[in-house]
């Protein structure tokens, strides 16, 4: 009991929302959870967050009375809860770019006929909000609400490049550099470099970089004082397209990309 009482006591330390923190830690549950794409027995977890027995089943306890996950007594898994979706429903619609800019995502892919892809930064990483499939769908990571490295895609790397300095270093210093194929940009003095080309020249490439066989060309999304709201992003296999026949859409990926930030300060974005 003795030892118990201590480690509620160090759990529940008011370190605020940081990892370190209660909050914290049920926060990386969640994300835990929502991660996985299915139920997540209470071993899956122990093994996955190294929380000592007690304070797992505390959190858990927690979050499932909140409505936050969902426990299945038959099968002993926990998946997303309700609560949870309601608040992502929310969260789509008051800060994510996608429902401003839903009407310009369709006319550039049906102008294009590619695939489109829609996204904002989180802690570094790409988070998908829309895509529209190309006219002949081509299989790849991608899909709304998936989170992807934002060192090696194109979309990523439109958005690290429009951040101030001091925002740019953190997002890389969060990148993992895993070499996802031959053409991955794996250090950070190469990411550096291909930022500091981006910024000047207003467009980024993937170069196979994540997906062997798909490439894409991209824009970030800027606000009139350039602040980085999101990034936009055309993308294709190299089976039925190339670089070069992407590179003809530039100028309706950059008009498009500048017809949601107008959109979106009119909407008036969070910060």
């Amino acid at each position: 009991m003795e030892m118990q009482a201590r480690a509620r006591r160090a759990d529940d330390t008011p370190e605020g929302p940081g990892p370190a923190g209660t909050v914290g830690k049920a926060l990386d549950l969640l994300d835990m959870v929502a991660a996985a794409g299915r139920p997540l027995r209470f071993t899956d977890l122990l093994a996955r967050s190294g929380h000592p027995k007690a304070t797992l089943h505390r959190l858990l306890r927690t979050l499932a009375s909140q409505g936050m996950l969902a426990y299945d007594p038959d099968r002993q898994t926990y998946a997303p809860g309700m609560r949870l979706v309601r608040l992502a429903h929310a969260a789509w619609a008051q800060s994510s770019l996608g429902p401003v800019a839903r009407p310009f995502v369709d006319a550039l892919s049906e102008e294009t006929g590619e695939t489109i892809h829609l996204a904002q930064l989180s802690e570094g990483q790409v988070l998908y909000v829309d895509k529209r499939n190309a006219r002949r769908p081509v299989e790849m990571f991608s899909d709304a609400g998936k989170v992807g490295p934002g060192y090696c895609t194109g979309v990523g790397k439109a958005m690290l490049a429009h951040l101030p300095e001091a925002e740019r270093e953190d997002a890389i210093a969060r990148q993992s550099f895993y070499r996802h194929t031959p053409a991955t940009l794996d250090t950070p003095e190469r990411l550096r470099d291909e930022l500091d080309r981006i910024r000047a020249e207003g467009v980024a490439f993937d170069r196979e970089e994540h997906e062997p066989g798909i490439v894409c060309l991209a824009v970030p999304v800027l606000s009139s004082t350039g602040r980085v709201m999101g990034g936009l992003s055309i993308t294709a296999s190299t089976r039925s397209g190339s670089l070069e026949g992407l590179a003809r859409h530039r100028p309706a990926l950059t008009r498009t990309a500048a017809e949601i930030a107008r959109a979106v300060e009119a909407w008036q974005f969070p910060g």
